[in-house]
């Protein structure tokens, strides 16, 4: 049922933009590079062009098969063998040298913490920095992780989810930055693992509906004079149940440098 869902839909995009480049020819079109955002391509379904067959972590690009599926809506462009439009994917159209796979930086990567709420953190996590900081997938190494889940004709309560368009939207990627105070601090994150009877969730909460930045809480990264009715690192290093409270003489557990003295 869903493939059919996918042809009609594409059947009528196909239709509507073939009418409109026979009656225009593609006059004035830019055509150095693909542009998503046109309005005829922004209409398309994702898994028009973008066929997933495995799960390699390079997407393919369209046209492989006698320029299919581009053909069915520039055929007017496409009858001479040449032309402006062959220089979006090729060097040399005569020869049909190939440009290399551009880089996306038109479009963001959508993540909902709260959907997830099923995998471990460490299946996207990893650490980094020395065990003070956690990775954050990026790039096209990051579909090493969302594939595991993500395959091809993979799907999620009747929804596909193996398609582009279910982690991408077009706009500037903005990337989570890894520049949170705890990381600039005397904290580990290698040392507060399960080899301390903790656990992600511990410290941080998922936050349904949130943007970007703030689908997962931090704690106060403060153990003086933290606010008392925030989770901080006072919270846990209160004396009692990890060193801390008035026992100076651990201070040099967490506070490091030569340019640090009490």
């Amino acid at each position: 049922m869903r493939k059919y869902r996918i042809l009609e839909t594409t059947l009528i995009a196909v239709t509507w933009i073939s009418t409109a480049f026979a009656q225009t020819g593609g006059n004035g079109a830019d055509f150095s590079k693909f542009q998503h955002d046109n309005p005829n391509h922004s209409r398309l379904p994702c898994l028009l062009c973008h066929r997933r067959e495995n799960d390699s972590v390079q997407p393919t690009l369209p046209g492989k098969d006698k320029h299919t599926p581009c053909i069915g809506c520039h055929q007017p462009l496409f009858a001479s063998g040449s032309g402006p439009m062959c220089t979006i994917c090729h060097t040399d159209a005569q020869n049909g040298a190939m440009k290399a796979f551009p880089p996306l930086r038109s479009f963001n990567s959508k993540f909902d913490h709260a959907k997830h709420s099923g995998a471990g953190c460490n299946s996207c996590h990893r650490p980094a920095n020395r065990g003070v900081a956690l990775t954050i997938p990026a790039g096209m190494s990051a579909h090493k992780n969302c594939f595991s889940c993500h395959s091809p004709g993979a799907n999620s309560n009747g929804r596909d989810i193996s398609s582009c368009g279910v982690c991408h939207e077009q706009g500037r990627l903005m990337r989570t930055s890894l520049r949170s105070p705890a990381f600039r601090m005397g904290f580990s994150h290698v040392r507060h693992d399960s080899s301390e009877s903790l656990r992600c969730l511990d410290c941080h909460k998922v936050l349904a509906g949130r943007s970007q930045g703030q689908q997962v809480t931090d704690p106060v990264a403060l153990n003086h004079h933290a606010p008392s009715r925030r989770f901080s690192c006072m919270s846990c290093h209160n004396g009692n149940r990890a060193f801390g409270g008035d026992d100076f003489s651990v201070c040099t557990r967490c506070h490091k440098g030569s340019t640090w003295r009490f």
